[in-house]
């Protein structure tokens, strides 16, 4: 009998624990990170002026998908993200890769 006494003490200590963390892990700040990604954001160079454009759209957030120019941009970064890849130049036939 006292098996099962232990046995459900330690699955109501066990509940209770994970409630417990639950719940802090729900009342914490998430405001750190989004702060850390802002900041990486602000000191990292654009030289590309598509990734600016993007950017933008991003910020605007629902309206971006009526907004013109970022249409255009999203269609430029699919077609660069699309774009088949370069073949390598072909060997000629007869000649070895070692140039022989």
């Amino acid at each position: 009998m006292e098996t099962k006494l232990l046995a459900r003490i330690g699955a109501v200590v066990f509940v209770a624990i994970a409630i417990t963390m639950t719940v802090i892990e729900m009342s914490r700040s998430r405001q750190a990170p989004a702060d850390q990604s802002r900041l990486a954001e602000a000191t990292a160079p654009t030289d590309d002026p598509l990734r600016v454009e993007l950017r933008r759209c991003q910020l605007l957030g629902a309206a971006g998908g009526s907004d013109t120019d970022c249409l255009r941009a999203w269609a430029e970064n699919r077609r660069r993200f699309l774009a088949p890849a370069t073949p390598p130049a072909r060997v000629a036939d007869g000649a070895t890769a070692e140039g022989n």
